[in-house]
């Protein structure tokens, strides 16, 4: 992971995609590729006007289709291409991928309760949660390394996905990721460049208010 260079003001801006119907039936997605809602796509147009006065320099996304759709919103408003990167798809997930949030437990149950804890699972035989940190993380940082002095990078991805790699930049020790919390659809965390390296400035910021649905998807 390259340092970050102290004082330029830079700032990273993680956003969730909108609203999908797996979302809505809290069925896990992972790198499954499920297209928005219409309720995810308005979620999408009134996020990116609020973004959007934000000024981005630039924009990457997962190539997954409700995360570049998401991104779409954004770049018909501020006219800058999306790069699009799968190392920024969610979690590969295995077995557990299409099964409800109760159907997990009620199989994997030993399993679902030690990620829970902390510890490094394959849910559903896939990725480690910092092995989604080590293809995520890089990607930010290279596209943030681009940025002019006080630019802003817009980073369209999954819940679980911007989790560890908010985590992975700031430094925290992956048990402890599950402590920053989900995200609603399309609400956002923003990380600032302070001397010490990136800071978490806001977190679950424009919320619709919505619950928290599918966080790793």
């Amino acid at each position: 992971m390259s340092a970050t260079r102290a004082g330029t003001g830079r700032r990273i801006v993680l956003w969730r995609h909108g609203q999908t119907s797996w979302n809505l039936e809290r069925r896990f997605q992972g790198s499954t590729d499920i297209e928005l809602t219409e309720t995810g796509v308005a979620q999408a147009r009134r996020a990116a006007r609020l973004l959007a006065a934000l000024k981005p320099d630039a924009i990457v996304a997962s190539d997954l289709k409700r995360a570049a759709a998401t991104a779409a919103e954004l770049a018909a408003l501020t006219g800058h291409d999306v790069a699009r990167d799968a190392a920024l798809r969610e979690t590969y997930a295995g077995e557990w991928q299409g099964l409800t949030h109760d159907e997990i437990v009620a199989r994997y149950g030993e399993q679902y309760a030690a990620w829970k804890r902390g510890e490094p699972v394959r849910r559903g035989g896939g990725e480690l949660e910092t092995e989604v940190a080590d293809r995520a993380a890089p990607v930010v940082l290279e596209h943030a390394d681009k940025l002019p002095e006080n630019g802003t990078l817009v980073v369209v991805s999954h819940g679980g996905t911007i989790r560890t790699t908010i985590g992975r930049l700031l430094g925290l020790e992956s048990r402890h990721w599950e402590s920053l919390g989900g995200l609603s659809n399309c609400c956002w965390s923003v990380l600032g460049e302070g001397a010490r390296g990136w800071r978490l400035m806001e977190h679950n910021a424009g919320t619709l208010p919505e619950p928290v649905l599918g966080d790793d998807d």
